[in-house]
């Protein structure tokens, strides 16, 4: 019996001494970088665990033999390794690489990369996607390459996207023909949402990681769109390593810039992540009377409580102070050299004041390998307050009615308005396999509103004083010259003085008590934008089709908060299609069907005083095109070739006295090709190429004119070509050069009415340079814009309203990067 149950101790003794082999190793990333949080999972057994924050793992008690090793985390591949597990311990050391089709929605976690080149996007598709797998053409640039061309302003580096150019020198731009302006909060988003932004001053960006122009509407995913395209900007987010850097800029017209950018982790674990940009400017203009006060403050927070959960808080805050500037004029010659293009019409005691705020919380938690939600809301404040002499779009009127082509009839506003923009969006992605088809499925909710907050009031002074100087009226009518106060040379006298075209020193402080207002006063507006959507992308085998569906409603509030209040609906179903098929490891060919939509009440253009009411703007896109990656992933080059047909656009009615009064146009076409090259041919060899061939003209107008016309501020051709070479080794390591060249053919003006002949923008091709020295961890940097002094305009309305482009000027820059 006592040998019977020594054998029974001795057996189990061995049973449980077999069970205690212990599985460790570590795990890092493809720079050793240990990661912790990774799940680690025995496959076949109970048995798993996670890397501790030193990326170091241990499984213990795991029977002799051989089994298979997940190894998973959000942000990096999923790898399966075979191991043996013997009677001794055994240690792994682990390399993950990074994912490109991660389950997340908003970038939570900053972009590690310092190149030209990204590889993937978020606003194609509602999930991180590889730009070369995206049936539908995006345009880019990194902070990189922003940095290497001392940019400032969205409108400094739009040159570097295929057909992308300025309208003119505000928040204004257009994409492939298309106008597409701040203030619409359907075409200018922040990381992914709609964000309310000023007209009038171009978009800061010290604090952005990247710029991204999503080509065609995007209504599918995200409602009303823009027909021509939306511009995201994405923010720096916090990244899990600690990195500074501090710039100090100075250079032509009295620029003065510093920024500076701080992140890393705040606690050991790396759970708690911080980001905080800094901006500041106080910069003069070629253009006289103008300058920019600006800072910006944009903290950002994210929490990683585990590899399942992440949640991310963003704040930027922006205030400016400057002068609107509404363009140079031209004597009535239409001359476009007959006045400095440095002239404005502004008086000195102009100003514009602007604050803006986006606060952001986002929440991305995986509830497995396949399911993950993804859950953001915005909220955006835009303050104005505007004081400003400008042009009534006209030239002085005489006795008789004719026009004084040396002087310019003026008029004043002084206004104040606040906006305030929400945003909610909520929506899970589901990755599953059928058969011999994979599936990634986005199916979401999103809402928006806009509100225009009570208090937003106008004073207007304009037109000509009355008989009895006691009042003004808005216009002059010759056959009734006894209503009006007239001269000694019998001409009307104006409310506002008229700006001299030929004066040598226009400019003075107004005495604002002289004139005689008409107030105006802007009752509180409400719009609000929602929808459900689902789209799948599909894999099979070389084959990827995406199909989307979304149902979108739209809600404006007529006479809002009044007893009159009117709902006005408006609903649309958007299908999107797109195929994407590997032709081989380096080519993919797509080809994509979108519909767009876009409500036009006044509400929705944010002008109370544009008419209407009017058809909602349909639009439709077909492309096809080509993404390749070559030189082992280091450069892709991108073509694509669309057609984007537009029905119902809105443009200046031209009517004397109403300058707001805004009118629908029947059908616009835009047919093109485009080519993007982005990467490195070497190594410290960076270079972009680009090219647009755009023909976007009216096909169907009430105005005949109109027809076969060219779309305003619609080059047909434009292109551009930049390159940064820096020397690796030898005495002169550290020493670069940056060359470039950018061009943009004819373009035509603005309708400014019926039958009117538009202005003619002359064609331009600008030459950039910049120099680098980098020693340890700082660079001095030398950009130079505009080498041969090129007097050209980048857009334009009219003979009354042009907007030059700046003279050479160059930038002296300090970089330190701890």
């Amino acid at each position: 019996m006592k040998l019977y149950l020594t054998s029974i101790f001795i057996f189990l003794s061995m049973c449980v001494y077999a069970q205690k082999s212990t599985l460790s190793g570590s795990i890092s990333d493809t720079k050793n970088a240990k990661l912790p949080g990774i799940n680690v999972i025995l496959k076949g057994t109970k048995f798993g665990t996670t890397t501790n924050q030193d990326g170091f793992f241990s499984i213990a008690n795991v029977k002799e033999g051989e089994y298979t090793l997940q190894f998973s985390g959000i942000g990096y591949e999923t790898l399966l390794q075979k191991v043996k597990i013997t009677s001794e311990n055994s240690s792994l050391a682990i390399q993950l690489n990074e994912s490109l089709t991660e389950l997340q929605t908003v970038e939570i976690t900053g972009r590690k990369e310092t190149e030209y080149k990204n590889n993937s996007t978020f606003i194609g598709s509602k999930s991180a996607t590889a730009l070369k797998d995206l049936p539908q053409s995006i345009s880019y640039v990194t902070k990189e390459l922003i940095q290497d061309q001392a940019a400032f302003r969205v409108n400094d580096i739009v040159k570097n996207m295929s057909g992308v150019s300025q309208f003119s020198f505000y928040n204004d731009l257009t994409i492939r023909g298309h106008r597409v302006s701040g203030n619409d909060n359907y075409s200018m988003l922040v990381n992914g949402m709609r964000a309310f932004t000023s007209f009038w001053k171009q978009q800061l960006i010290p604090h952005i990681e990247r710029v991204e122009v999503i080509k065609g509407p995007s209504s599918a995913l995200f409602g009303n769109a823009a027909a021509g395209g939306s511009l995201n900007r994405v923010t720096k987010k916090p990244l899990d390593e600690k990195r500074q850097s501090f710039n100090i800029s100075m250079g032509s017209f009295a620029n003065f810039r510093t920024t500076a950018d701080f992140t890393g982790p705040m606690n050991e674990e790396k759970t708690l992540l911080y980001r905080l940009n800094l901006g500041y400017e106080n910069s003069g203009s070629f253009r006289d009377l103008q300058f920019e006060k600006n800072y910006i403050i944009a903290p950002s927070f994210s929490f990683l409580p585990n590899n399942k959960t992440r949640l991310n808080f963003d704040i930027v805050l922006q205030s400016g102070d400057s002068r609107l500037d509404r363009g140079q004029s031209v004597l009535g010659t239409g001359d476009l050299y007959s006045t400095p293009i440095s002239k404005s019409l502004n008086r000195s005691n102009d100003y514009l004041k602007e604050n803006v705020y986006n606060a952001t919380i986002s929440l991305n938690h995986k509830f497995s390998n396949h399911v993950s939600f993804n859950s953001s809301f915005m909220r955006t404040a835009y303050d104005e307050d505007l004081l400003e002499h400008r042009s009534a779009n006209t030239y002085a009127k005489n006795a008789t009615g004719g026009l004084i082509d040396s002087e310019i009839e003026m008029q004043v506003f002084i206004r104040k308005r606040t906006f305030n923009v929400d945003n909610v969006s909520n929506y899970f992605n589901i990755d599953f396999g059928l058969g011999q088809t994979a599936h990634k499925v986005v199916l979401g909710y999103d809402y928006a509103q806009e509100v225009l907050a009570p208090g937003g009031s106008q004073l207007t002074a304009r037109g000509y004083r009355n008989a009895t100087n006691t009042g003004s009226i808005n216009t002059y009518d010759p056959t009734k010259k006894a209503n009006y106060l007239l001269d000694a040379k019998g001409n009307p006298v104006p409310n506002v003085a008229h700006y001299d075209l030929t004066a040598a020193n226009p400019y003075f402080l107004a005495d604002m008590s002289k004139y005689f207002y008409q107030r105006t006063d802007y009752a509180p507006t409400f719009y609000s934008t929602q929808g459900v959507y689902l789209q799948d992308q599909i894999t099979y085998k070389k084959l990827q089709v995406l199909l989307g569906l979304r149902q979108d409603y739209f809600t404006d509030l007529e006479n809002y908060k009044t007893a009159t209040e009117n709902k006005v609906t408006q609903k649309a179903l958007i299908p999107r299609l797109g195929l994407v098929y590997s032709l081989n490891k380096n080519v993919n060919a797509y080809g994509t069907f979108v519909k767009g939509y876009q409500p036009q009440t006044s509400t929705a253009v944010s002008n109370v005083n544009a008419g209407g009411p009017f058809d909602p703007l349909y639009s439709t896109l077909y492309e096809v095109g080509a993404k390749s990656d070559w030189f082992d992933k280091r450069l892709t080059a991108n073509v694509s070739i669309y057609q984007l047909t537009v029905d119902g656009a809105l443009y200046n009615a031209g009517v004397s006295g109403q300058p707001d009064l805004l009118t629908q146009v029947g059908r616009e076409v835009s047919k093109g090709i485009e080519l993007d090259v982005i990467g490195q041919l070497a190594t410290n060899w960076n270079l972009i190429i680009n090219y647009s061939y755009n023909d976007a003209t009216f096909t169907q107008s009430k105005d005949e004119t109109l027809i076969g016309r060219q779309k305003p501020n619609a080059p047909k051709h434009q292109g551009n070509i930049w390159t940064k070479y820096v020397i690796g080794k030898g005495s002169l390591s550290g020493l670069g050069i940056g060359l470039g060249t950018n061009f943009a053919t004819e373009r035509l003006g603005s309708i400014v009415a019926a039958n009117a002949e538009p202005q003619v923008i002359p064609a331009y091709q600008l030459f950039t340079g910049a120099i680098y020295y980098k020693i340890a961890k700082c660079q001095i940097q030398l950009n130079a814009n505009n080498l041969t002094n090129k007097t050209y305009w980048v857009g334009g309305y009219d003979k009354i309203r042009m907007f030059p482009g700046a003279p050479r000027n160059w930038m002296l820059s300090i970089n330190y990067t701890l």
